[in-house]
């Protein structure tokens, strides 16, 4: 009995820790809720307001763009565009970093000054060449980069020019000009006064045909007839050279009863030119206080006919 009460007491001793403790209860292992995923805005539109623009604003953008002038192809002479001066246009000429662009004049124009909305970002210079009368002005002009705009104004002794200069990444003209058709025109007209001012006043005049047995009479007006003469058909009448620069007498022929007939001439240089002969004849100029000069035919060796003034 011993025996056994000792076995049961030595097997307890020897059982696992662990059938002898008594397992004490765990808490559950909380788990996170899920998370709801933000929920996204609509993008908002923002409507850019466009303010009105002023037609004053509007007019002068507009004539801005319709005086400018672009270079063209055709307008190329080598390197160098040529453009046709005229007063108030804009010219367009594309520059680019690195490069000089010649802007040249009019030989002998004189220049005056020059002048810049940006000299910050932009070399502006200028320099001459040739000598006389053909020396000749340069505007050179470089921007810093390239995106840059601004515009120039050149004032001379002639013109005033306006350049609205463009920097591009790599193309420049190398030069531009002017071509002056208002000066051309000028030239021509003046060549074509100079040689009518030369020319004979009528072709074969012969000396030996012409009549000078006129006599002028009458106010001493600045336009006072120098001579008149004829060749038998036609008359002419030589006037001093300030006519060509003050106002000129119509010519009237005197009838035999003393009406004033409105006469048909021609004006050659300092002459009236009248396809008929007359005996009497008049200048008149003038409405209140009106200078009047007569011109008489007289015979060969007589007088003066004594017609009456209407």
């Amino acid at each position: 009995m011993k025996i056994i009460l000792a076995a049961s007491a030595i097997a307890l001793s020897i059982a696992p820790a662990s059938a002898q403790t008594v397992a004490t209860p765990q808490s559950p292992t909380p788990v996170a809720a899920p998370v709801a995923p933000p929920v996204s805005k609509p993008p908002v539109r923002r409507v850019r307001v466009k303010r009105p623009v002023s037609p004053n604003v509007a007019g002068v953008a507009a004539a801005n763009r319709a005086a400018t002038q672009e270079p063209q192809v055709q307008g190329f002479v080598n390197a160098v565009q040529v453009f046709p001066f005229a007063d108030g246009a804009i010219y367009q000429v594309y520059t680019a970093p690195g490069a000089v662009t010649d802007i040249a004049l009019q030989p002998g124009e004189s220049l005056v000054s020059v002048a810049a909305g940006d000299t910050v970002r932009w070399v502006i210079g200028d320099t001459t060449s040739g000598s006389g009368t053909e020396k000749r002005t340069h505007i050179l002009v470089k921007p810093f980069a390239s995106g840059l705009a601004t515009n120039l104004v050149i004032t001379t002794d002639r013109r005033s020019y306006h350049v609205q200069l463009t920097a591009t990444s790599r193309t420049a003209m190398a030069a531009l000009s002017w071509t002056y058709p208002a000066d051309q025109l000028i030239a021509l007209r003046r060549a074509a006064e100079q040689a009518a001012a030369s020319a004979p006043v009528s072709e074969g005049l012969s000396v030996d045909s012409l009549h000078f047995n006129y006599v002028i009479g009458g106010d001493h007006a600045a336009w006072r007839p120098l001579r008149a003469f004829d060749d038998g058909r036609q008359t002419f009448v030589e006037f001093p050279a300030s006519i060509a620069v003050g106002e000129a007498p119509p010519f009237f022929i005197i009838g035999p009863t003393g009406e004033a007939e409105l006469a048909n001439y021609r004006v050659r240089g300092r002459f009236y030119v009248i396809d008929r002969i007359f005996d009497v004849a008049e200048l008149r100029l003038g409405t209140n206080k009106q200078q009047i000069v007569r011109i008489n035919r007289v015979a060969e060796g007589g007088a003066a006919r004594k017609g009456k003034r209407s």
